[in-house]
């Protein structure tokens, strides 16, 4: 793996979760009906992280569900028939305020299957989309309302996001694709 350029460290990382938390309850006036969803893999830990922030903040917890999209997933050669939704993620979330949580918005396709996935689930009042790096390149009219950073990249350049409770170092790194 050859790193071209880290673009967050621990400390930057930390600073851009406080302010996502900060501007989700500014826009929401608070937790009330807000629930995170992380979406797997990377995007759990960072909503896990938002939610621990906006705890310390409002003094109250928001509930977070992992929600796994592969089988919606347009890119996959086997298609099943009935999609499902990971069973921990067992909350309605009708009505409910939902910020999808990832760590990094590329083409837009994780994130469109992540709202057919939530469609599936519930009908929920509204949906904003958090992301720690956004890195342009959209295929769908899709993007993100709280942004960590946004990294303009190449297509032949990966933007990879490691986190301390899969990866056990905190950063943000882009790599050159070889070709």
């Amino acid at each position: 793996m050859n790193i071209k350029a880290v673009i967050l460290d621990e400390k930057a990382i930390q600073r851009a979760t406080t302010r996502i938390a900060n501007e989700i309850l500014e826009r929401n006036k608070g937790i009330d009906n807000l629930i995170l969803v992380g979406i797997k893999t990377r995007g759990c830990p960072f909503a896990e992280r938002l939610a621990k922030k906006i705890e310390e903040i409002e003094g109250e917890k928001v509930p977070v569900f992992s929600l796994d999209i592969t089988l919606y997933r347009d890119d996959l050669t086997e298609i099943s028939e009935q999609p499902i939704i990971n069973e921990d993620f067992d909350e309605d979330i009708n009505d409910k305020i939902i910020i999808l949580v990832d760590d990094v918005i590329y083409t837009g396709r994780t994130v469109r299957a992540a709202l057919d996935a939530l469609v599936d689930k519930g009908r929920p009042s509204r949906v904003q989309l958090a992301v720690l790096i956004d890195r342009g390149h959209r295929e769908l009219p899709i993007r993100a309302d709280y942004v960590g950073k946004n990294v303009p990249t190449s297509k032949n350049e990966n933007v990879k996001v490691n986190f301390k409770e899969i990866d056990n170092i905190d950063r943000v790194y882009i790599t050159e694709l070889r070709r």
